[in-house]
């Protein structure tokens, strides 16, 4: 089956190994596998290529993502290969984004040396935490040491876009606590800051802990004077607060996110690995097979599988476009959803926005219409009535 491909086409890689699966995590991920990475990035680089016989014209990737998993257990070769082609196959353009996800302990100053040469220009380390008490509650594999320690190989090496990834409200954690972390983190002045907060997922060893009332999290008002912390802190020291949960200095957010969140077009390959185009109609979504032995099974046999494939309704696609777009704290154009949902905007959600803005939770600039920055704590509750 042929699909429509647009002139721009953002790429994500995504592989699933790990040394052992953090006691939070729910991503589509393996600890101990016989498979090598070898044969993996060999299957993913036939999916990009499968897939590339199916262009209906010329195309060009700004963007090349690879999560994981634990991508950082690839060695630079590997992640060249899938480098080189993006750029044969989707016109990968010179100036691309190209992201990789590392975590300390699965990192050297050589490997990182590598995936500069090979031609990643943005790191993503996974820090989680800069306290070795929390590393250990959350089932990392590196300390604080080797955190730090990877931070300043991931410098020397000539990268000069590194963002870190850091959880609050965790099991024990206080406002202090996160505070002393957030200052040290702003001491290693990367350009990027992703500060989630820690969401116990079904199926994880913390929902079998909380359910055994093993896992004591912070109250739900400790938890948002974390985030009021991180937000006011941040942007003291210079970083835009530009989604939720991610701050940047200028010039820094990330361009690969920000297609997720804008409905951009976007291709994942490898195992689970999910892909979006806006056409046919309002849009389709795809996920790879899931499981790296599915992934590799139907790679020999030159398959491509799309599992759980959407076509999106108009309602579908307009629910979207607020949700995602919400996240962003310049908001979304709603001129610009009128002119493409025309009248389903104001049928489906126009008491909804009317409600939200009374209420003083969605603010209305021009033709901006985004999150009140009181807001933004309980900014999942307003998502929810747009779904």
């Amino acid at each position: 089956m042929n699909y429509y491909f647009p002139m721009q086409l953002s790429l994500y890689i995504h592989f699933p190994f790990c040394v052992k699966k953090c006691l939070y995590c729910d991503f589509d991920s393996i600890a101990g596998s016989p498979i090598t990475p070898d044969e993996y990035i060999a299957a993913v680089a036939r999916e990009m290529e499968l897939r590339a016989a199916k262009l209906s014209g010329s195309v060009s990737s700004p963007t090349l993502y690879f999560g994981g998993g634990t991508p950082s257990l690839m060695p630079p070769q590997l992640v060249g290969r899938i480098i080189d082609a993006a750029a044969r196959f989707y016109g990968l353009e010179a100036n691309a984004e190209v992201t990789l996800e590392a975590n300390p302990g699965t990192v050297t100053a050589e490997k990182l040396a590598g995936y500069r040469v090979a031609g990643v220009n943005r790191l993503s380390l996974g820090l989680q935490a800069l306290d070795d008490r929390f590393l250990q509650r959350l089932g990392r594999v590196h300390s604080v040491d080797e955190a730090v320690a990877a931070y300043a190989w991931a410098r020397k090496a000539g990268f000069s876009n590194i963002g870190i990834d850091l959880i609050h409200s965790l099991p024990g954690q206080n406002l202090a606590m996160w505070q002393e972390t957030l200052e040290t983190a702003t001491r290693l002045a990367p350009e990027h800051i992703s500060a989630y907060s820690l969401s116990v997922e079904e199926g994880t060893p913390f929902a079998a802990m909380e359910e055994r009332g093993e896992l004591p999290l912070p109250h739900e008002d400790e938890a948002a004077a974390m985030f009021e912390a991180t937000r006011s802190l941040l942007i003291a020291d210079g970083y835009e607060h530009y989604e939720i949960s991610n701050f940047a200095r200028p010039g820094f957010r990330s361009r690969h996110n920000q297609v997720y969140w804008r409905r951009g077009n976007y291709l994942g390959f490898g195992a689970g690995a999910h892909s979006f185009l806006r056409e046919p109609g309002w849009g389709m979504r795809w996920v790879s097979p899931r499981g790296h032995r599915s992934f590799l099974g139907a790679m020999e046999k030159d398959c491509l599988q799309n599992e759980e494939r959407q076509v999106l309704t108009q309602l579908e696609a307009l629910s979207e476009s607020l949700f995602l777009g919400l996240r962003l704290l310049d908001g979304i154009d709603i001129g610009q959803l009128r002119d493409e949902f025309g009248a389903c905007l104001q049928d489906q959600y126009g008491k909804t926005i009317d409600d939200l803005l009374a209420k003083e939770l969605l603010v209305s600039s021009g033709q901006r219409l985004a999150l009140a920055p009181g807001a933004i704590v309980v900014a999942n509750r307003i998502f929810s009535r747009f779904v």
